[in-house]
């Protein structure tokens, strides 16, 4: 009976306490800000993935605060996450986009990580990404045999990063020629020395080319020349970069190093937020997902949506540093 007693008595506090903490949300963050962080600057796609988010979940967060983006740059968005683990506010006044190859950097055990992805406070993802190496077409260069038998030259953010990885993991993998121009602080110059013909090609994710710019694929400015992630339909011919490598142990590897692509770009908060602030955030980035005003802006966009929930992003994460350690150790020379 006594039992019987103590369970009834934790049910009631239970549903007493369900409104107390839905009210503490909602007084937390009625007229505050949300600082939403990004490691790049403006121009990208995690830069658009990011402001596109920050428009529309704060209405579906009890207290609808004010979203605030910003863009924090600096050793691709590794200070960026720095921050986020060490220095921002524990308390969901904060939310970052991370680049989703830093988790990756930590479990190679690269220099200069400074936070701990397993403990980080998942919220969502809008979808997976989709890598590719792109060249232009005066460059001439329209497939992966084609940069196999002369240089070419490729951009990237610097030398760490999937803009840097990529082209070296097919230099080492399928034998192209590559070579790296790096010290573009994002993704539009990036754009732009290719507009230029500063550079011949760059690895860009398949969603970010189509929202950022259509009108490279509408007026075949471009040859993707191989891609990694989930089939693509919408890229018929193009050979996806694991079928491509022949050594076993090789593919093995690029699974590690293109692990991020499972996360796509994925918001979290930091360790430490309280439990049913984090739980808020995640309903709203749940609630957000169903809005049609949101789904009209990410279409406008040609921002793609198959939503990877937290649970997923965790998993993700798990698996990455369950890892055998030899492979991880192979990947380790891409993280520079």
């Amino acid at each position: 009976m006594q039992r019987r007693l103590r369970a009834v008595l934790a049910s009631i506090a239970i549903i007493v306490s369900a409104p107390a903490f839905a009210n503490d949300v909602e007084n937390f963050y009625k007229g505050r800000n949300i600082s939403f962080l990004v490691g790049v600057s403006q121009g990208g796609g995690y830069d658009t993935d990011l402001r596109l988010v920050a428009r529309h979940i704060t209405k579906h967060i009890p207290g609808r605060p004010t979203a605030v983006p910003q863009n924090m740059t600096g050793a691709t968005g590794l200070v960026m996450t720095n921050y986020m683990y060490r220095v921002a506010p524990r308390d969901g006044s904060v939310v970052a986009l991370i680049q989703n190859g830093l988790p990756t950097f930590q479990a190679v055990g690269r220099e200069g990580v400074q936070f701990d992805a397993r403990e980080f406070q998942w919220i969502g993802s809008l979808a997976p990404t989709v890598e590719t190496m792109i060249t232009t077409e005066a460059s001439k260069i329209r497939t992966v045999e084609d940069a196999k038998k002369r240089d070419v030259i490729a951009g990237s953010n610097g030398a760490s990063g999937i803009t840097y990885m990529y082209p070296l993991m097919m230099n080492d993998m399928l034998g192209t020629k590559f070579k790296m121009v790096t010290g573009y602080p994002g993704s539009g110059q990036l754009n732009l020395a290719m507009e230029r013909g500063e550079v011949d090609g760059r690895n860009n994710s398949w969603t970010s080319i189509k929202s950022t710019k259509p009108n490279w694929i509408a007026d075949k400015l471009i040859h993707v020349l191989v891609y990694s992630g989930p089939k693509q339909d919408d890229l018929p011919g193009v050979p996806h970069f694991l079928e491509l490598i022949e050594n076993p142990e090789d593919r093995a590897v690029a699974r590690v190093v293109t692990s991020g692509g499972s996360l796509g770009r994925p918001f979290t908060v930091a360790p430490g937020v309280p439990a049913e602030r984090v739980a808020a955030l995640r309903t709203a980035f749940t609630d957000m997902l169903k809005d049609p005003e949101f789904i009209k802006d990410a279409t406008s966009l040609r921002i793609e949506l198959q939503p990877i929930s937290h649970q997923e992003l965790k998993k993700v994460i798990d698996d990455l540093f369950a890892t055998p350690d030899h492979l991880k150790e192979r990947a380790r020379k891409y993280f520079n």
